[in-house]
């Protein structure tokens, strides 16, 4: 008796899983699971650390459909007495640092001593798909393969706010399932990186041996939000240059002003490819976190990037609001046209469209 003649058998006898002949309907059975799993399954799987569970609470979190946003944010609030018992970690510098290569390294080394790893990558988008193109998963092969890690890229889409929101619901639903060690990788940099520095404890900014160069190509806001300052790729002929830029660096760093968790930013070198100073790295994130934790800085600064969500939740609610306004939308395009023929004012039709959608005459 041949295999699917048993199964065949197996579903006349038994309530076996639908489609186990055929796999299309096996995919529609677990699409209906899944669309009719309840916001306490949702939860008490997230707990459990079924990442199965977590990745379809974030697919929630992700979709633009009122009934998903409705469940997930159910799903967020009874998470949140679970979450926030976690490191968070925002890595950026400019492509080509080699910012995958490096989270693996460390991510690897943090799953050594006894940790769970997720790491959230904010990624550029196809313009005609609209999904995620540097393809984390694949550019960190061995990370994946480690049942500690967790990786989930996110499809920047067209508007950085939405992605940063939804970047930050993820981090409390990682932190829920049992991630001790947040990493929030960004693209390069940008206007990502102010984000990503509004939802993590410590900012880490990769760099790569030249500092001359460097100095002058990165601004100085991002160099004044970096916590640590890694020069990458000090390997082979390289090691020199590494060194160098590292002091240029810490003579930079010494003319900026203290930070308010009085924590002077540190340089250091290292080298993904061959992993070193990496565990120099994860020991100064530890010891920043510790002296944080001290002086309170840790828990204030949290506090204080909660109030900042709400705050620009509620612009970006009021923007989406205002937008979908069916007079506005009508009125929208004309005024545009008539503010790029220079026959009105930006501040005054402003006002026009703002008076339209309150109502005021």
């Amino acid at each position: 008796m041949s295999f699917s003649e048993k199964n065949i058998k197996k579903d006349k006898s038994s309530k076996s899983l639908p489609g186990a002949v055929n796999p299309n309907a096996a995919q529609q059975f677990l699409r209906k699971k899944k669309k009719n799993r309840s916001v306490e399954d949702f939860v008490k799987g997230i707990i459990k650390g079924d990442r199965m569970i977590l990745s379809q609470a974030i697919t929630l979190v992700e979709s633009t459909r009122s009934s998903d946003q409705s469940k997930a944010q159910q799903i967020i609030e009874a998470c949140l007495p679970h979450s926030g018992n976690s490191i968070r970690i925002g890595i950026t510098g400019i492509p080509g640092v080699g910012k995958s290569t490096f989270i693996e390294a460390l991510g690897k080394y943090v799953i050594s001593q006894k940790r769970k790893v997720a790491v959230l990558a904010i990624d550029p988008s196809s313009s005609v798909t609209k999904g995620s193109i540097l393809g984390d998963k694949t550019r960190m092969n061995d990370l994946s393969l480690e049942k500690n890690a967790f990786i989930r890229p996110s499809p920047a889409g067209t508007s950085l706010g939405g992605v940063a929101r939804k970047t930050r619901e993820t981090i409390l639903l990682c932190e829920a399932a049992g991630f001790e060690t947040i990493f929030v990788e960004t693209v390069g940099v940008g206007q990502s990186e102010t984000a990503v520095h509004s939802m993590v404890d410590f900012f880490l900014l990769l760099l790569v041996p030249g500092a001359g160069d460097e100095l002058q190509g990165i601004k100085r806001g991002i160099v004044e939000m970096a916590d640590i300052l890694a020069v990458n790729k000090a390997d082979g002929d390289q090691i020199a240059a590494a060194k160098n830029a590292r002091r240029e660096y810490r003579n930079a760093l010494h003319l900026m002003p203290l930070k308010e968790s009085e924590i002077q930013p540190k340089v250091l070198t290292c080298s993904a490819i061959e992993q070193t100073g990496i565990d120099e790295i994860w020991k100064l994130l530890l010891e920043n976190q510790k002296l944080t934790k001290k002086n309170h800085f840790f828990d204030k600064k949290r506090k204080e990037q909660s109030l900042f969500w709400l705050h620009e939740q509620i612009g970006n609610g009021l923007k989406d609001f205002f937008y979908k306004n069916e007079k506005v939308k009508k009125r929208l395009e004309e005024i545009e046209k008539e503010v790029l023929e220079g026959k009105r004012n930006s501040f005054s039709a402003a006002d026009e469209l703002l008076n339209m959608f309150l109502d005021k005459k």
